[in-house]
C-alpha cells in the first residue's frame, strides 16, 4: 500500500504529550482511547491526562521520577501513562502476572515514587508502605478518583529532552531475573516517526490485545495517539471475540503475536467475519512460521508487516510478507537507519552467508539496565570503529539477497557430539506430521553426547498416535545427530504473555524428572 510521507516523519522532536495535547485541540470530540467499558474523545483524555498529571505534582514526582503501573489494559492505564510522562517522570509498567515478590522487587529497583494497580496484580509481599493508587476499586491503596485532582486541575508544564527516560520496561525475556529496559523520549519519538509509512491518522482504528507493559504493545499505541487514531483496549485476549470486536469497531491497524495469529486463524468461522476494514497488520516478539504467515495473508485483508527486533533496541529488520511471499522464512531486511551485523564467538564479524550472533545498532537503543551497568556491558558489543551494538542472543544468517534468516536464540542451540543442532530446524520437520499441533524442542544433559534434544509436542485433537510412534517417525527422517532423545506429549506449551515458549521452563520440568528416567 502506496502513501504519501506524513510531515512528522522529518518532524524535529516532540513529546507525545504535546500531540496529545494537538489532537485536543484539533479534534477535541474525536475518538481517542476506549475499552470494554470506558471510552474518551481526544479532548477527555487530555483533560484526565492534564488532571493526572497535576496529581502526580502535588504528590511530589519531579521531573526523572519513575511511576510504577501493574494493570490489565484499560482507558485509565493508558491515560495513567501519558498523565506521569506530562508530570515529567518516566513509566515502569510491570506484568501483573508477575509474581508478589518478583513485582517487589522490580518496583524497588525501579525507584518508583508511588504505583497503580488493580485487582490483577499479586501484591501480597510488597511493601504497603509504598503509596499505592487502585485503578478499578477493588485493588489496595487510595481510589482513583478521589486521588484525582479536581476537574479543570492543570500541571505545570515540564520540558523534557529526548534523553530523558521515557519508560523503563521489566524484561528477563525467558532466562530470568527482571532487568529494567531504558528507553528514552528520543526512542519513543523515532518510533512514532517510523510510523509515518503505516497511515496512522484521524481515520485509523488500532486494535490492541497484548499488554501495556510490553514494547511490542507501546511501539503502536503511542504512534496510534500521536497521529490522531482511535484506539481500543483489550484486557484479555479470546481469539473469538477479537475477531467480533474488530468487525465491530472497523478495525485498521492492529500488533498481534503469533500465537494469537495461530488461535485466530485456526477458528472454523474466521471466514465469516467481515474484516474488509484492515489496512495494516503487524507481527513480533517471537518466530513467527512461514506456513502461518502465507495462511495470514491469504485470507486476512491488508498487508502483513512482520518486526524483529529487542525491547533494548539496537535495530530491526522488517518484512513486508505481502510484498515478499518468496521470503516468509526469513525476518526480513534491515529498517532503514537499522545497522544488523554478525559476530561469532570471538566477536568478530562472521563472513558473508554465514551464520552468527545478530547485534544491531539504531538510534532506538536502550539508555541501558537500570542500575546494573556490568549488564549493560555484556549486552554491548562495539565494532573496530568503536561503533554501539546491542547484542541479540539470537543466531542467524543473511541470504544473497540482504534478508536474514534466524536459526535460534544462542543459548538454546543444542551441542551434542560436537555438533550445532539449532531447535527451529527441528521444530520446522516435525510440523509436518499431521498429529502436531504446536512442538518445542530442547537441549537437556546428556552423559553421552553433552546435549541431546528433547522435544514437547502438542496434538491436534483427535490425533491417536503415541509419543514414541511421533518420534519413531521423525528420528527414522532426521539426521543421526538430530535424532530426539525423547519426546513428550502435553496439552499446551508454557508462554509469556506476549507468546514467547518459555523453553527453560521445559528443560527445568525435564530435569526435575530424570531421577525416574534411565540416563540418556
Amino acid at each position: 500500500m502506496t502513501t504519501t510521507p506524513h510531515p512528522l516523519a522529518a518532524a524535529p522532536f516532540r513529546t507525545v504529550s504535546d500531540m496529545l495535547r494537538l489532537h485536543a485541540d484539533a479534534q477535541p470530540d474525536h475518538p481517542a482511547l476506549r475499552d470494554e467499558a470506558e471510552a474518551l474523545s481526544y479532548g477527555e483524555l487530555d483533560a484526565l491526562v492534564d488532571r493526572i498529571a497535576a496529581s502526580l505534582q502535588r504528590d511530589g514526582v519531579r521531573r526523572g521520577d519513575v511511576v510504577g503501573i501493574c494493570a490489565l489494559n484499560s482507558v485509565r492505564y493508558g491515560a495513567v501513562f501519558l498523565g506521569a510522562l506530562r508530570a515529567g517522570a518516566a513509566v515502569a509498567p510491570l506484568a501483573p502476572s508477575s509474581t508478589s515478590d518478583t513485582l517487589a522487587s522490580m518496583l524497588s529497583d525501579s525507584g518508583a515514587k508511588l504505583w497503580f494497580t488493580d485487582a490483577a496484580a499479586d501484591v501480597s509481599a510488597l511493601d504497603s508502605s509504598l503509596p499505592c493508587i487502585s485503578l478499578d476499586g477493588i485493588a489496595l491503596g487510595r481510589m482513583f478518583d478521589p486521588w484525582l485532582a479536581t476537574a479543570g486541575s492543570k500541571p505545570q508544564r515540564v520540558d523534557v529532552v529526548p534523553g530523558d527516560a521515557f519508560n523503563i520496561i521489566y524484561s528477563s525475556g525467558t532466562t530470568g531475573t527482571p532487568k529494567g529496559i531504558v528507553q528514552s523520549h528520543g526512542m519513543r519519538w523515532a518510533h512514532v516517526q517510523r510510523g509515518a509509512a503505516n497511515a496512522y491518522g484521524p481515520q485509523s482504528v488500532t486494535l490492541l490485545a497484548t499488554p501495556l507493559y510490553s514494547n511490542t504493545t507501546l511501539v503502536i499505541f503511542f504512534p496510534s495517539l500521536a497521529y490522531g487514531g482511535s484506539v481500543v483496549l483489550v484486557k484479555k485476549f479470546d481469539a473469538a471475540r477479537y475477531l467480533r470486536l474488530a468487525e465491530q469497531q472497523r478495525v485498521t491497524h492492529a500488533i498481534l503475536v503469533p500465537v494469537q495469529y495461530q488461535r485466530i486463524m485456526a477458528l472454523a468461522d474466521f471466514g465469516t467475519h467481515d474484516l474488509s476494514s484492515f489496512q495494516f497488520k503487524f507481527c513480533t516478539s517471537a518466530p513467527f512460521r512461514a506456513d502461518l504467515k502465507a495462511d495470514v495473508l491469504a485470507r486476512w485483508p491488508g498487508t502483513l508487516t512482520e518486526y524483529y527486533g529487542m525491547t533494548e533496541g539496537g535495530g530491526i529488520c522488517i518484512l513486508d510478507a505481502h510484498l515478499f511471499p518468496d521470503k516468509l522464512h526469513t525476518v526480513g531486511k534491515p529498517a532503514a537507519n537499522s545497522d544488523i551485523r554478525l559476530i561469532d564467538e570471538a566477536g568478530n564479524e562472521v563472513p558473508a552467508g554465514e551464520i552468527g550472533e545478530v547485534v544491531g545498532h539504531s538510534t532506538g537503543m536502550m539508555t541501558g539496565y537500570h542500575g546494573q551497568p556490568e549488564k549493560t556491558r555484556e549486552a554491548e558489543w562495539f565494532d573496530p570503529a568503536g561503533k554501539r551494538f546491542i547484542r541479540t542472543g539470537d543466531v542467524g544468517r543473511f541470504d544473497e539477497d540482504g534478508f536474514l534468516t534466524l536459526m535460534d536464540r544462542r543459548k538454546d542451540m543444542i551441542i551434542s557430539g560436537g555438533f550445532n543442532i539449532y531447535p527451529s530446524d527441528l521444530e520446522a520437520q516435525m510440523r509436518a506430521h499431521p498429529a502436531i499441533d504446536d512442538v518445542a524442542v530442547v537441549g537437556v544433559a546428556s552423559e553421552l553426547w553433552g546435549e541431546t534434544p528433547v522435544a514437547f509436542v502438542v496434538q491436534r485433537k483427535g490425533t491417536l498416535e503415541t509419543a514414541a510412534e511421533i518420534k519413531d517417525w521423525f528420528n527414522q527422517r532426521a539426521g543421526k545427530t538430530q535424532r530426539l532423545a525423547d519426546l513428550i506429549l502435553v496439552d499446551e506449551l508454557p508462554r509469556s504473555a506476549i507468546g514467547k515458549v518459555l523453553k527453560r521452563d521445559l528443560r527445568d520440568a525435564y530435569a526435575a524428572s530424570l531421577s525416574a528416567k534411565p540416563s540418556i
